[in-house]
């Protein structure tokens, strides 16, 4: 069993914030891959489903972002889970708006959701960091975070949180590579290709060259008339 968790600010208010980003993955996840209902339940929202051969717990803490580590221990120990069965979606300044990167163990970066999920469960849980770029100065994080992203990333959001639904069967295997792929073809398709062969150059005719001839007149007389 897996336990992904989607980190994120409850309320309308906070729907459509960068910060919420790690909830739009798993609303996504759930809605595609045929999920119960979300219920009340671990101070925050939970749903179950599988995907693949897992069974998969969707998690959003509804303990606002710097307290989140409260939602995620509680399902741990509920359904008696280690740090590495679970994976947390969350949004990443130090990545630039459409990548994504997983990543095991490791510091917090200064994230308050994974400040306190490090408190409640230790460092040893998996992430998907799902970049949204940085404001430039870091007394404009809190308010860049905390806003809506622009209409100009539209397209680029839709294609990260699809690519994250098409390869969660993939990430709660452990095959971080072949989710990463699923993403990486939502948001970079490959080019669609013609059909059609490029066309081969002709090569160019050979004309024998000339010989030059040597032979004197009587000679070439001679061999005129030769039987």
């Amino acid at each position: 069993m897996r336990l992904f968790v989607g980190l994120g600010n409850p309320g309308a208010k906070y729907a459509g914030n960068r910060h919420n980003i790690g909830y739009m993955a798993v609303d996504r996840i759930a809605s595609d891959h045929g999920f119960s209902p979300w219920r009340a339940k671990f101070q925050g929202q939970v749903c179950e489903g599988r995907l693949g051969r897992d069974k998969v717990i969707l998690l959003k803490p509804e303990t606002f972002m710097n307290l989140s580590g409260q939602s995620v221990g509680e399902a741990m120990r509920f359904y008696k889970l280690e740090p590495t069965d679970v994976v947390v979606f969350h949004d990443e300044l130090d990545l630039a708006p459409g990548k994504v990167r997983t990543k095991s163990g490791g510091g917090h970066a200064g994230h308050n959701g994974l400040r306190s999920i490090h408190q409640h469960i230790g460092v040893d849980y998996d992430r998907v960091r799902m970049g949204i770029g940085h404001p430039g100065h870091k007394d404009r994080v809190a308010p860049y975070v905390l806003s809506d992203f622009a209409k100009s990333d539209a397209d680029w959001l839709d294609d990260v949180i699809r690519g994250c639904s098409d390869g969660a069967a993939s990430l709660a295997d452990g095959d971080t590579a072949k989710f990463s792929n699923a993403v990486a073809l939502r948001v970079n398709p490959p080019r669609a290709s013609t059909g059609t062969k490029p066309a081969t150059p002709k090569k160019a005719e050979q004309t024998p060259a000339a010989v030059e001839d040597t032979r004197s007149a009587f000679e070439k007389l001679r061999d005129k008339f030769r039987t």
